[in-house]
């Protein structure tokens, strides 16, 4: 498992937003794909990432005074480049699986965006590709 590449587990074809995009846009894509986060991509480059959590913490809890008119007028002025994380941890394709879960584990994160050596997002790896791994790895035995 150690030689095991980011490349060969990554997802290739990853989602991605762009920082204009307005948070209602963005959670509504979430879901529809059913994915938790989402590469920020400027001039062809990865810029931020956004995670369902960022979104959640960008929107009002039920204790807000405003009204629901207020709320859905402020949430859809609200800009992805606004609550992203700016300059996220990345990883190169090259890099193996071992080191990609050394640094999920010391960041605190769930996944790394994959990205070449001009900054151009390649795949994306997540703590469940690792887990496929795993999982793969118990049933060869």
């Amino acid at each position: 498992m150690k030689k095991e590449l980011v490349k060969d587990w990554m997802t290739r074809d990853v989602v991605t937003v762009s920082p204009e995009m307005t948070l209602p846009e963005a959670h509504r894509l979430m879901e529809e794909k059913k994915i938790r986060r989402l590469p920020v991509i400027e001039a062809g480059k990865l810029v931020g990432i956004v995670t369902r959590g960022d979104i959640r913490g960008a929107e009002p809890s039920g204790a807000t005074s405003l009204s629901i008119w207020e709320v859905n007028y402020l949430l859809a002025k609200l800009k992805i480049g606004e609550i992203m994380t700016a300059r996220p941890v990345t990883i190169a394709a090259e890099e193996t699986i071992g080191e990609a879960a050394r640094l999920m584990l010391e960041k605190k994160i769930s996944g790394l965006p994959v990205v070449d050596q001009a900054g151009h997002l390649v795949g994306i790896i997540t703590e469940s590709d690792i887990f496929r791994l795993v999982v793969q790895e118990w049933h060869k035995d």
